[in-house]
Formats: C-alpha cells, structure tokens, sequence
C-alpha cells in the first residue's frame, strides 16, 4: 500500500481493471484512461446505426418498437426542430418524461443537437423538478404532453472527449433542498460504457435487455441503455407491465436490469423458472442500500428462477457514472453475519480510504477514474467538499480485504470512528 499525492491521509488500496486492463493507459493526472475511445459518444452511437441498421434498438411493451435506423432518423428530427428552436452546442436540454421509447428519442435527440442532455427523474415533485430545471438552465424542455419538437434531420458531430455530455441530478450531494448536478463528459460516458461491456462480457449477436431501472439516473441511461446500444442490443422497456414473465417470454429476454428492490418485488410473480435469461445484472447504489433485500436470500431466489443466468451486483454513484465496483455472485453464499461485499474495483477504476483507520482496511471510500465526474453544476462548494485532486469522497464508509473486496460498514457519518 503506497499514499495518494492528491490525499495525504488516504492509503490507496488496489487497482482492479479485469479484462480491460490491456486497455488502460495511466495519464499526466494519475488517472488510467482508456486510449481507444472515440471523440464522443454521437460518434460511437452513429457507428452502431449504420451497423445494425434493421435490428431492434428499443422496444416499449405495448408501445412503440423502433430499429436502430427508425430510432435514429426520428432523433435526428428532434435535433433538427431543437436546432430550429434555436438549440445549438453546449445548450442545455431538459428530458423531463417517464421511461417509454419516447424518453429515448427525446435523450438521443438532445444529444444529437449537440446539447447536453439534463435528466430530470420523472418521480421527482413538481416543485422540485421546477427547481432542478431552473438549476440547470435549461434552453428547452422536453417534457411528456405534446409533440417533441420536429425539423430537418441534423447530426452535430463537434463534441471532444472532454466536453460535457450528460448532466445528471443526485441528491447525495444536496444543497438547498435541490438535488446537485452531476457534469458527465463524454470520456465519462465512454468509459463507463467500455467497462460495463467488458466486466459482464456482454455478446454482439442481439442481447435482449429488460431495462427496469429508471432511464432518468445514470444507472438505468448510462450503464444499461448505451452498453445496449454499444454492442448492437435491444433495449425492452415495460412501465407499468403486470405481467413481466409474459413479457420475458415474448420479447425473447436473455439480460435483465433491474435494482435489488424492484427485483425482490417481482419475484411472487416468477414462481416458474425461465431458463432464457442469461445475465441479472443488480444495481445497488447508496440510497437503494438502506432498503434492499439481503443480499444472499435474494441472490437465491433469482437463481432459483433463473437457474442458467450469471448474476453480478453492480455499485456505482452518479458522480462515478453510476459504476465502480462489481461482484459476479452467482454462486455466492454471502454470510449473513457480515456486511454485504459491494464488489471489486473494475474498469479503470482505483480505489482509496480516508480517514484514521484507513491503514487498518477501513474508511471513507474514495474513487477516481476516467468514469469519474471532474465537479458539480453550479455548486463549486459541493466540489470543493467532495473532489480532492482527481479523488471523489463517495461518503461512504467501508472496508476492504486483502483481495480488494468493499463491503459496506455500518451506516453512518464518514469519520463518525471505529
């Protein structure tokens, strides 16, 4: 174990890349970055149009199912009527609308118009919605009554690694009662999404993934909706479905996405086993944790529904892309005794402890990363507070083995002691 030079009291603990380590290049900041990125995230996306042109890119049960060229082209339209709306590059757009294919359209046609996209969760309240547009300074809002606006097909192409591309709110940062605007850049993005790909090995060949998680947060858009699209996927949607297993039948679901909660929820109606399903993929970010099922006894329950799929609990905060650690616990009997493990560092994501007892295997989780937010929208005390050099302070209290494994301490203020 060596110290950070950006952190005098925190005791680096391990560097895990897994498979894509090959890939990771350490930068003049310290920090690994992937050196085969392309210069934004249209670029990538316009390459996997043109690629898989006639496949299913988002299907909406019960609604609407769009190909990667119909999906495309009607993005593109939005981005030509937000251009004639006098949108341009480096504007802000508000998505304001629940998951549906139509969220989809409006997220890729604010991306294409060369703004960047502000994901404003549809559960929020009126009032704080309100407040979280207005925070952002949103030019326009893409809300979920009327039409979306339409114009001649237009594509801005100028974005660069490090320009800003996604604006994220979380309310783990909070200030004034208003959730905190997380600045995601498109190396951010890109890298978030070549390190999903590679930890859960996802195919080429048309997965079909049941996005559950809300599109709004970078769980549900980030880390399910571009990885599916960066290998050619299909991305299923079901708001307000009752009948999933139907669904899982029907749309021919080899992925499923979901948080430990809304899984736990839909077991009572999955007493059959479904042997299609191939990947669960579990997202479990701080304020799922609190109210999440035990680990193992779910873990058990989904394998006995789906007895041939992998399952990997996934942990992440928007600031980190909503990735950063990852647990394959397919066959894992985690102890009910202990804390649950919150997985190994993957990607390029490096890991340390702040805090008195950090030589001792115990702290305040801080992560870095090319995944990992340089700073807060609009609140430059946030940032001072929360990002140290290229160190962000998750808050989180944990601890970590001498095989790199984080396990979450018990619940309570960072530095509160032993």
């Amino acid at each position: 174990m060596g110290h950070s030079e950006h952190e005098p009291d925190a005791t680096v603990i391990e560097f895990g890349a897994h498979a894509t380590a090959g890939r990771l290049r350490r930068g003049p900041d310290g920090v690994l970055r992937y050196g085969d990125l392309h210069p934004a995230l249209t670029e990538l996306l316009d390459l996997r149009v043109h690629a898989f042109t006639n496949r299913e890119a988002v299907v909406e049960v019960g609604g609407p199912r769009l190909t990667y060229r119909e999906l495309w082209h009607s993005a593109s339209r939005i981005a030509g009527g937000l251009q004639a709306h006098g949108i341009g590059y480096g504007d802000r757009v508000a998505v304001h609308m629940p998951t549906s294919a139509r969220w989809v359209q409006a997220f890729l046609g604010a991306l294409l118009s060369g703004a960047v996209p502000v994901l404003v969760p549809d559960a929020l309240p009126a009032a704080i919605a309100d407040r979280v547009i207005a925070d952002s300074r949103a030019d326009f809002v893409l809300g979920p009554r009327g039409a979306l606006p339409e114009g001649t097909a237009y594509i801005d192409d100028g974005a660069a690694l490090d320009d800003p591309a996604l604006l994220c709110y979380t309310g783990a940062a909070v200030r004034r009662g208003v959730p905190t605007g997380v600045e995601l850049t498109n190396e951010n993005l890109l890298s978030a999404v070549s390190s999903v790909i590679g930890a859960l090995g996802l195919p080429a060949d048309g997965l079909r993934n049941l996005v559950l998680l809300p599109l709004a947060h970078a769980s549900g858009c980030v880390d399910q909706l571009l990885p599916t699209f960066a290998v050619g996927g299909t991305v299923v949607l079901a708001p307000g479905a009752r009948r999933l297993a139907d669904v899982l039948v029907s749309e021919r679901i080899d992925t499923v996405s979901a948080t430990p909660r809304i899984f736990a929820g839909l077991l009572p109606g999955l007493a059959a086993p479904r042997s299609g399903v191939r990947r669960i993929s579990k997202a479990c970010h701080r304020s799922e944790r609190a109210a999440a099922p035990a680990p193992a006894t779910l873990t058990a329950a989904l394998r006995d529904v789906f007895p041939a799929a992998r399952q990997w609990s996934v942990w992440g905060a928007t600031e980190t892309s909503g990735i950063g650690l990852m647990v394959d616990d397919t066959d894992r009997a985690e102890s009910a005794r202990k804390e649950p493990a919150l997985g190994f560092a993957f990607g390029g994501t490096e890991l340390a402890l702040s805090g008195p007892h950090a030589d001792a295997g115990r702290g305040e989780l801080l992560c870095r990363g090319p995944n990992v937010s340089r700073r807060y929208w609009n609140d430059p005390d946030a940032t001072v507070a929360r990002f140290s050099g290229s160190w962000f302070h998750t808050g989180d209290l944990v601890s970590i083995d001498a095989d790199g494994l984080v396990r979450a301490e018990p619940i309570r203020r960072a530095g509160g002691g032993s």
